[in-house]
């Protein structure tokens, strides 16, 4: 199989015996979902050179053999979605039974704290609105796959959990924006859904991304063996290699993604490390144009509770910015109107899962007359001593006028910042900015700020992100 790589081959080589049973990966357990209407993979262990034969209840047939490592993989088709459980056997050396299985939408969500945080709340942080999502957390409906933390140095074939029916203990501990994107899609699609996490706070993202596409970087310390320090989470490649790869032949829909609050102080390789985690994740996939959303890290005063960093965060929110303009097929959720100054896990999680869930809805299922995108900045004019910004607007927002809008700052060739005194035309298109003190203007800043929090108001009730038009 060409999954099979030299990186896990000796581990396959011990694990399977000749005295071995048939096993199949973890994410094959009761209560799963599959994506519906797809060619998916299934795949396991067995004894060497055995046939496998597996069979569905929607009456689908196939059969493969594994080789002489006792690997084995086959594809199934997968029918429309249905609330009526399915069953799979399989039948090698002895036989699996897999019972309660649905047929629905699946989502795989990643990142650190803030997509880990659970339902009922990380710490002495809460989850705003939390307790009506546990009211409705018994729906077998719903189907939840939470991966346990695990740092690896090679690339691993299974994870230690299993599928889940959402109830009010297994809600609870799971990602809340995770949980409400999936009652979100569950409420508009009327099919089953199922989502795995795979989160580890406070984690960078090299940690979760190939061995093989960080190798071209100079600086980056690669380890043969897991620290026995508490930090082995954050080495490179060991969360990929642990809570990723496991799930590389297992078909979803799309992916969600919420990091980069560990990655502050060095924003310069931030905007490469996300384009690479994309494309290897993909590349994983074997999907070119999966849909990848993810989160701009939401205001919080970096400036107050951790020295030195009270500009750099928002150059890793310009570099998701970028990315979501540059990359086909992402899209960005702004949280300028969803922080909190004082706690870096911030309780509006309900709206984050909402705007994903307006993302996917819009893209992946067609659903028309949402508003998913913010307003983004186009070009800038200047005009004796007034700025106007024109803007993209999406599926006919607007910006609505109100008093005393805060967060824009103009520039003169001094590079000092004044705060701009801000109109916006009747039509809601275009802002002009200008201070008495910038005779003539040659910058704009938007958030710039140790935490920014907007009151920008638009039709859509999207926030705009930060941004700015010089490099200074």
């Amino acid at each position: 199989m060409k999954w099979v790589n030299k990186y896990f081959l000796s581990i396959l080589l011990i694990s399977v015996s000749l005295q071995a049973q048939t096993k199949v990966s973890s994410v094959f357990s009761d209560h799963m979902v599959l994506q519906q209407k797809e060619t998916i993979s299934i795949w396991g262990k067995d004894k060497p050179n055995t046939t496998v034969y597996i069979s569905t209840s929607w009456k689908y047939f196939t059969k493969t053999t594994s080789n002489k490592e006792g690997v084995w993989e086959a594809k199934l088709k997968t029918k429309k979605a249905s609330f009526n459980p399915k069953q799979i056997t399989i039948q090698g050396s002895s036989k699996i039974t897999l019972k309660n299985v649905l047929i629905g939408e699946v989502w795989f969500c990643s990142g650190q704290s803030n997509m880990e945080m659970a339902l009922q709340g990380l710490r002495k942080s809460k989850v705003l609105n939390a307790q009506k999502y546990i009211n409705i957390a018994d729906n077998k409906n719903i189907r939840l796959f939470n991966v346990p933390r695990t740092a690896s140095v090679l690339p691993s074939l299974d994870v230690d959990a299993k599928w889940q029916e959402s109830s009010v203990k297994s809600a609870k501990s799971f990602s809340a924006v995770g949980y409400i994107f999936a009652v979100e899609l569950y409420e508009k699609l009327k099919v089953p859904i199922g989502i795995i996490e795979a989160s580890w706070g406070g984690t960078r993202i090299e940690s979760w991304i190939p061995k093989k596409d960080l190798i071209k970087y100079n600086g980056i310390r690669f380890f043969d063996e897991l620290p026995k320090e508490q930090k082995k989470q954050k080495k490179p490649s060991f969360l990929y290699n642990g809570m990723i790869h496991p799930f590389k032949d297992f078909t979803v829909k799309g992916l969600l993604w919420y990091q980069g609050e560990s990655n502050r102080t060095q924003p310069n390789a931030y905007k490469k490390y996300m384009e690479d985690l994309i494309t290897s994740w993909r590349m994983q996939w074997k999907n070119k144009k999966l849909p990848f959303y993810f989160v701009q890290i939401a205001p919080y005063d970096y400036a107050k509770h951790k020295r030195g960093t009270s500009l750099r965060p928002n150059l890793i929110r310009e570099t998701q910015l970028e990315i979501s303009q540059e990359v086909k097929n992402t899209g960005l959720v702004v949280t300028t109107d969803a922080g909190d100054c004082n706690d870096i896990h911030p309780s509006k999680k309900e709206v984050i899962a909402k705007r994903f869930s307006n993302w996917a809805l819009s893209k992946q299922y067609n659903f028309k007359n949402r508003f998913f995108k913010s307003i983004e900045l186009k070009s800038f004019k200047i005009k004796n001593n007034q700025i106007k910004l024109k803007f993209k607007h999406y599926n006919k927002d607007q910006f609505i006028s109100s008093n005393k809008i805060k967060g824009f700052v103009i520039a003169g060739s001094d590079k000092v910042f004044y705060p701009a005194d801000v109109i916006i035309d009747k039509k809601g298109k275009h802002i002009f900015l200008s201070n008495k003190n910038v005779k003539k203007p040659v910058a704009v800043r938007y958030g710039f700020e140790a935490c920014f929090e907007s009151n920008l108001k638009t039709k859509s009730g999207l926030p705009i992100s930060v941004f700015r038009t010089d490099r200074w």
